[in-house]
């Protein structure tokens, strides 16, 4: 017997509970499918627990940081139990708020299990099968396990499998030097850890600019973590200590040994074992389910948002997927993916808060720009607190006098962007900026003299 419904979302991440909780109250029956835990990356793996782990790796950098602000302090210790039990509360309660919500939904029926194609309408949950004229993918994606060699004869961590340790590693050697993998260096050097990071690249986040990334690799040298670039053959082996990880880099050891490995070299999606095929739905060479603009398949009637789509994977941007579908079907509007400015931020401390293009991004382009940076030394907020590394950067266009992108490495640049991209949303041209009248002292108060310092490059 085939059960029939208006709506059918696949994943309870972050898109797909707020999806059903629109499309129940517009009146429709809706049947949300979960193989796993509510919540998705966010909630289980990812943002949640990692800044849990990382606001308790920066006390016990501040703890011993104590002498420089005149306070007295004992011996510093760690206890990994208990940060991993805080991490633990901050996942179940997130859950559970989550599986709550979901249970008091009139209209949806929560299945739990492994759902697959069968038709581009019909999907199957072990013996049930399951019809709706709307399907929306919120699958999410997981941690990339590399073909390295040996890496199947080792014991090694990901992203998910590090959140619950319950001791601190002698040496963890991280093999990836992009976001999640710089994130978890810093905060095991300072839960004690001896940390090296190996990336097959010529240097650290690649994404970025080239002094933002020679910027965060000095701040995570200084805190004592190895860096190794370059490597590019990367291998692992037993060894009577943990992991030996060969390095075939231009300098340096040929071989790191480490008592834990992670493995931080990116995601890819949960869309192997969905049977797309038997639904005719296109995937591009990654796995990345293909949508257009407004978040549909090549299939009429198949949705795809968050990870799963290769759009955006960030928490913020499947959200704004979710409200992209919702205001497009409910509200008779015509949102585009084209239409959203893109930020994010790497949670080292401190934080790079990014939006928009990068310099290089923005000199590929052709268009004359204005360029501008400023020291966070120069940053009377930053020097109160003891923490001014890092700079700021701006990138404008010349002709229109927009914004086209900036950078914040500093103590709450993840923050003080905000007001870049809320004016880059807004369309707003240089000159509102540089008259809004900011507060003191702030990070954010030198964002206007950031655009006064604009010059022709």
């Amino acid at each position: 017997m085939i059960q029939k419904f208006d709506a059918i979302i696949v994943g309870a991440g972050q898109a797909g509970p707020a999806l059903a909780g629109r499309l129940t109250a517009s009146g429709m029956k809706v049947a949300l499918i979960e193989r796993h835990l509510v919540g998705g990356t966010c909630v289980n793996t990812g943002c949640k627990p990692t800044k849990t782990l990382i606001a308790s790796a920066y006390a016990a950098h501040m703890a011993r940081r104590g002498a420089e602000y005149g306070v007295t302090t004992g011996a510093i210790g760690i206890d990994m139990p208990t940060i991993a039990a805080r991490a633990a509360k901050i996942i179940q309660d997130s859950r559970s708020s989550n599986e709550q919500w979901l249970a008091g939904m009139a209209g949806l029926t929560f299945v739990r299990g492994h759902a697959r194609f069968e038709g581009p309408q019909t999907m199957r949950v072990g013996d049930d099968l399951l019809e709706a004229p709307k399907i929306f993918l919120n699958v999410g994606g997981r941690a990339v396990v590399p073909d390295l060699p040996g890496v199947h004869d080792v014991p090694f961590l990901t992203n998910s499998s590090i959140i619950p340790l319950q001791e601190v590693p002698e040496h963890l050697v991280i093999v990836g030097g992009s976001y999640i993998g710089l994130e978890f260096a810093q905060m095991y050097r300072r839960f004690g850890a001896r940390v090296t990071v190996v990336e097959m690249g010529p240097r650290l986040i690649r994404r970025e600019d080239p002094d933002i990334s020679d910027a965060v690799r000095s701040i995570l040298e200084g805190e004592g973590i190895e860096v190794r670039t370059d490597a590019c053959c990367i291998s692992l082996s037993r060894h009577p200590h943990g992991v030996a990880v060969g390095v075939e880099c231009t300098e340096g050891a040929p071989e790191v040994v480490g008592s834990h490995v992670l493995l931080a070299v990116g995601r890819r999606p949960n869309t192997d074992d969905l049977g797309l095929d038997q639904a005719g739905v296109v995937m591009d060479a990654k796995g990345n389910i293909v949508v257009d603009d407004r978040l549909a398949t090549n299939v009429p009637g198949i949705w795809a948002l968050g990870d799963c789509n290769g759009r955006g994977g960030f928490t913020h941007t499947a959200w704004n997927d979710y409200e992209i579908v919702a205001a497009n079907l409910l509200d008779g509007a015509d949102r585009k993916l084209s239409d959203r400015i893109l930020g994010y931020a790497l949670y080292t401390d401190p934080p790079l808060g990014r939006v928009g293009m990068s310099e290089k991004q923005a000199r590929a382009s052709g268009r004359p720009l204005l360029i501008s940076t400023r020291p966070m030394s120069r940053v009377g907020r930053a020097v109160e607190k003891a923490e001014a590394l890092g700079f700021m950067k701006l990138v404008a266009d010349a002709d229109t006098k927009r914004i086209l992108g900036a950078a914040i490495l500093g103590t709450s640049g993840d923050e003080a962007i905000h007001g870049i991209l809320d004016m880059m949303n807004a369309d707003q041209p240089l000159e509102t900026l540089i008259w809004a009248m900011p507060i003191h002292p702030t990070v954010s108060e030198l964002i206007p003299t950031l655009v006064g310092d604009l010059r022709p490059v």
